[in-house]
C-alpha cells in the first residue's frame, strides 16, 4: 500500500502540472504576396501578448491607449444596440447587394460576422472578412465614439485559430489570421 502511494504522488504532480500549464502563445499573422514582376512578399508574425502591450503605447491622431475614436455621426447610430440585435438573431445572410460589377454579402454564421465582397470584372477582387462576435463585443465595450482595439485583441486571443481577412486580386494576396505557430507558414 505504501509503495502504491509513493508511486502515485509523481503521477498526481505530473497531472497537476499538465492541467495548470499555460495555454500556448497565440500569434497574429499578416501575409502579403505580390504577383507583380518584383514578386515582393511581406510576412508579419506578432505574439498577441506583445500586440496587446504595444498597442496602448501608440498615441497617434485617433489611436490612443488602444482605442480608436470614430468621427462623423457616431452619435446618430447606437452600435451597441445593433450589435445586440445581430448577436441575438439567428444565423442568416442579412445584407446582399448585387450589381453587374460586384456582389457584397454581410452575414452571421457560427458566432462570426462575415463580410464578403466579390468584384466580377477588372481585377476580379475577392475580399472575405470574418470577425468572431466576442471580438466585436469587446471592441464596442469602450462606449461612446471609440472602438477598443486592445480589448478586441484580448478577445481574439481567446478565440483559437481564426482566419480574419483574405483578399485576392490580380496583383496581390493578403491573409490575416491567428494561430499558435510563430512562423507564417500555413
Amino acid at each position: 500500500m505504501k509503495k502504491m502511494t509513493i508511486l502515485s504522488v509523481p503521477a498526481i504532480l505530473v497531472a497537476a502540472a499538465i492541467a495548470t500549464a499555460a495555454p500556448p502563445e497565440r500569434w497574429l499573422h499578416v501575409s502579403v504576396v505580390s504577383a507583380d514582376d518584383k514578386g515582393e512578399t511581406v510576412h508579419i508574425n506578432i505574439p498577441m501578448s506583445m500586440a496587446e502591450k504595444v498597442l496602448p503605447c501608440i498615441h497617434n491622431r485617433d489611436l490612443r491607449e488602444g482605442r480608436v475614436r470614430i468621427h462623423g455621426h457616431s452619435e446618430d447610430v447606437d452600435l451597441r444596440a445593433i450589435l445586440d440585435a445581430v448577436r441575438t438573431a439567428p444565423d442568416n445572410e442579412f445584407v446582399t447587394v448585387k450589381s453587374r460589377d460586384e456582389e457584397v454579402r454581410v452575414a452571421k454564421s457560427a458566432g462570426n460576422i462575415l463580410i464578403k465582397v466579390h468584384e466580377k470584372h477588372g481585377k476580379a477582387e475577392n475580399v472575405e472578412i470574418k470577425v468572431p462576435m466576442p471580438v466585436v463585443e469587446a471592441m464596442l465595450s469602450a462606449g461612446g465614439d471609440e472602438i477598443d482595439v486592445a480589448a478586441g485583441l484580448r478577445a481574439l486571443s481567446a478565440q483559437g485559430d481564426v482566419e480574419l481577412v483574405s483578399v485576392h486580386d490580380g496583383e496581390e494576396t493578403v491573409h490575416i489570421w491567428t494561430d499558435t505557430r510563430s512562423g507564417s507558414e500555413r
